[in-house]
């Protein structure tokens, strides 16, 4: 028989529980508990959340942000209005990430461009490759799309990556691609296109100062490995 919320002591209630300790104290299912607010009659909403929680099990939490509504409504005690309130609160979390990051406008080293990059590009399912594009004093102009799809150096053509870059008038690059595995080590396919497109660089007098792989909260900056002088 499940325990209901209701029976739990007051100070291992998750509202109650977020309330005095704050939400960092509180797990993954009781944090979900607190968006679904209700269980039914049979089931508690803490054994609901496990079982949205479970659906996820191999991609953990950042599956929750490709979540559609039919992912999870044919669990009983999960309606439509309950995945919409998940997604909402998944959306608001993913959005103040990006306004976080939009802070940073200037690039002092390989930290500022990743952390920037990171919450545009660390939970998309297919490899993004993009340039970020910066002044003579490593102001961020903007960042712009080149490719999506597997990382080859006949996607990421150099006439591709300097398009951009000639239209803002940048006067240097970081370059970009993400890993949906969230392993950012470099395969020899990132490594060629990196020193392909370090070369042109220099023809184009553009320098790209550093291809930075971005993983699951963690990046790699092939500068500091070596791969660019």
């Amino acid at each position: 028989m499940t325990t209901m919320v209701r029976d739990l002591p007051m100070e291992e209630r998750p509202r109650e529980k977020l309330l005095a300790m704050g939400a960092g104290c509180l797990s993954d299912a009781e944090l979900l508990a607190i968006l679904l607010r209700t269980g039914t009659a049979k089931e508690s909403v803490l054994s609901i959340s496990e079982k949205v929680l479970a659906r996820f099990k191999e991609t953990g939490l950042t599956g929750l942000v490709h979540l559609a509504p039919s992912d999870i409504t044919d669990i009983h005690g999960i309606s439509a209005a309950k995945a919409a309130t998940i997604i909402a609160a998944v959306e608001l979390g993913h959005r103040l990430s990006v306004r976080s990051a939009s802070k940073i406008e200037v690039v002092h080293g390989p930290e500022d461009a990743a952390h920037y990059a990171m919450p545009r590009f660390r939970f998309e399912q297919r490899e993004h490759f993009a340039v970020m594009l910066l002044n003579t004093k490593n102001h961020i102009l903007g960042i712009s799309d080149v490719s999506i799809g597997s990382l080859s150096a006949s996607v990421v053509h150099p006439r591709e990556v300097f398009r951009a870059a000639i239209r803002f008038a940048a006067a240097s690059m970081i370059l970009f691609h993400n890993h949906p595995s969230g392993d950012p080590s470099p395969s020899r396919e990132d490594i060629a296109v990196t020193q392909r497109l370090v070369k042109a660089g220099r023809i184009m007098d553009i320098p790209v100062l550093d291809h930075i792989i971005l993983g699951d909260n963690r990046f790699l900056s092939l500068k500091e490995k070596g791969v660019i002088d």
